[in-house]
């Protein structure tokens, strides 16, 4: 979530205040720092449901919507902001994120855009791996339908997600090496831990990623909403992806996939639900509607004809960056 001035509506590195001001509230989850100060992480507590997640992400937007109104502040949800220079805000003052922008420079002070990231409890590593390999070529559905930052520096970037592209800069990106099980990948990620590159597997910011520590799968793909209400519709969506690819077959080891998967990334990036994407299971080349329509999925409250990106720039082309600002703002609110 981004902390944004009350008067400019531009960015603010408070992020201390809020997360001071959230300690002794009660939450059900928790208020944290990200890598820019500007920016406040939200994550709720272990939920049985998606509308129960919902439910408490939810609380943590009151609560801290609360603070930053106490204290000049606003509070917007967004893959990007419209008009900030990311390379020019202030980091968080943590080891950890100053150390992350010594190793990447640049690529990392650039990362001023922010996700959904949904974790799904899975009964054992092995499930875990299957049903990664699964949902991934189905990914790019997810995020043409969130698809929600179209503004990057103060332009029109001509992407429905910049989010998506700016995550590229970063090493370790888009989708995991092809690997044939969890063991594979496990041994991946403590060969370049060995290396002294990466701390652990959480160094890897790829769109999907096992999760030991939770015991989760962790869904990175989404931009982020700024509705709750689009929000909770796609985390039932990928709660449910997840649940279908529990009981689907495995699917046959296809290293060239990852290629496919790519081209679709950029296609959702580029397009969100305009997008052509390659079929995960035919050669043909099909709309978002009709993808959808192909995946035993329910995607109540997902338009598949639009998304958050298209009303930014209808805001944005009858009138200004500070009127997407300002919209972002008040539909943040819940």
């Amino acid at each position: 979530m981004m902390i944004l001035d009350a008067e400019t509506l531009e960015p603010a590195p408070r992020v201390e205040v809020l997360v001071a001001g959230a300690e002794t509230a009660g939450l059900p989850g928790h208020v944290k720092t990200e890598l820019h100060a500007s920016v406040v992480e939200l994550a709720s507590d272990v939920s049985s449901s998606p509308e129960a997640a919902v439910d408490k992400l939810e609380a943590l937007r009151m609560d801290a919507e609360d603070v930053a109104q106490k204290n000049g502040l606003r509070i917007a949800a967004a893959g990007s902001h419209p008009t900030a220079i990311p390379a020019e805000l202030e980091i968080a003052p943590q080891d950890r994120y100053r150390d992350f922008v010594a190793y990447a420079g640049p690529t990392a002070r650039r990362q001023g855009v922010n996700g959904l990231h949904v974790h799904i409890g899975m009964p054992d590593a092995d499930t875990c791996f299957r049903v990664m390999e699964t949902v991934l070529p189905w990914l790019p559905l997810v995020l043409a339908l969130s698809a929600n930052s179209p503004y990057f520096e103060g332009r029109d970037t001509g992407m429905r997600s910049i989010r998506a592209e700016v995550l590229g800069f970063l090493p370790r990106h888009g989708a995991p090496p092809p690997v044939r099980s969890y063991q594979e990948w496990e041994a991946y990620i403590e060969r370049m831990v060995a290396t002294g590159l990466a701390g652990d597997y959480t160094s890897f910011w790829w769109d999907v990623r096992p999760h030991p520590r939770f015991g989760t799968l962790e869904i990175r793909a989404p931009d982020q909403p700024t509705s709750l209400e689009r929000t909770a519709a796609l985390v039932r969506f990928i709660r449910d992806l997840c649940a279908w690819a529990l009981e689907a077959p495995p699917r046959p080891f296809e290293p060239a996939e990852r290629g496919v998967y790519d081209q679709n990334r950029w296609a959702a990036s580029r397009f969100g639900p305009a997008a052509k994407l390659v079929h995960p299971d035919r050669d043909a080349a099909v709309t978002v509607p009709e993808l959808l329509a192909d995946l035993p999925v329910s995607h109540a409250g997902l338009d598949p004809q639009t998304c958050e990106a298209d009303r930014q720039l209808e805001v944005g082309r009858a009138g200004d960056l500070r009127g997407v600002c300002a919209d972002l703002v008040a539909r943040t609110r819940v």
